[in-house]
């Protein structure tokens, strides 16, 4: 079937591919689902800021900056001149800021929830008409387990993945009649690449040292250990041939137990998510 990922498949840091070899690659969620999709027959187009950086993936790369309004119209009007199909969009683009609320700055917060959130809103928007055109559809939106709980150290980024949790949950009612399905995909950790891009807010209140450095520790550690991320590629291949896809699918251990626990008592979810994070 054709199809088109909206999420940067190529996305390791110059200086990280440099300290390590191609495959750590294979540890980026989106090249993940990419390779993943393109191996069980679909046709994938993979976007990126630069894919002239990324020769070596055996994957269609469109440049593509989420943040940009011209970038997107520039890609969306080539769709639409090359009556271009779009099955699936897959909103996986990224960043994660990491740090204490108080600390945050104003502009580091706007960033994290321009990128997360309206970043795949504004991609969304313009893909939209192609798929009420074709009366067909499925959106995919990459959440994470920080978009049904509270993450200590990663407000912000836990506020922007809970803001596109409520925007697919109206959205999937919304588009059902033009044959358009709407799922969210909520990855618990799983091993990658994303600790080493966080973008960390300035460390300048000392009463938080010893409790951030234990959840940024524990981010780092629970990522190193965690399983690689193939059960996400291949639950978002599942989505798509879903006929009936549900409206959300969490995947891994914290990603599924977590929020439950949450729901069901939450003094014992607050007590396990501090014991975790090791905070006092």
């Amino acid at each position: 079937m054709p199809f088109i990922t909206f999420g940067k498949v190529d996305d390791i840091r110059n200086n990280y591919e440099n300290e390590h070899s191609n495959n750590r690659r294979e540890l980026w969620i989106g090249y993940c689902i990419a390779k993943h999709l393109k191996q069980n027959g679909h046709h994938v187009i993979g976007t990126s800021r630069n894919p002239s950086k990324s020769n070596d993936i055996d994957i269609q790369l469109i440049e593509l900056d989420i943040t940009s309004k011209e970038s997107i119209e520039k890609l969306t009007d080539k769709l639409e001149e090359q009556n271009f199909s779009v099955d699936v969009l897959i909103n996986n683009a990224g960043i994660a800021v990491n740090g204490c609320f108080e600390e945050t700055t104003e502009d580091l917060a706007r960033k994290q929830v321009e990128t997360n959130f309206w970043g795949a809103i504004s991609v969304t928007r313009k893909i939209l008409p192609i798929m009420r055109k074709q009366g067909s559809g499925k959106i995919i939106f990459i959440t994470s387990w920080g978009g049904l709980i509270g993450v200590p150290y990663q407000s912000f980024y836990s506020a922007s993945k809970h803001a596109l949790e409520g925007v697919a949950k109206s959205l999937r009612h919304e588009v059902k009649e033009f044959g358009i399905d709407v799922s969210t995909v909520e990855p618990g950790f799983f091993k990658s690449n994303l600790h080493n891009s966080f973008t960390l807010a300035p460390e300048s209140i000392r009463d938080y040292d010893k409790s951030r450095t234990n959840a940024l520790q524990t981010f780092d550690n629970s990522i190193e250990n965690a399983p690689d991320p193939i059960a996400v590629a291949k639950t978002v291949n599942r989505i798509i041939y879903s006929k009936k896809p549900k409206m959300s699918y969490r995947v891994g251990k914290d990603g599924f137990w977590l929020p439950l626990l949450q729901f069901f008592n939450f003094n014992l979810f607050e007590m396990g998510t501090r014991r975790k994070f090791n905070l006092p």
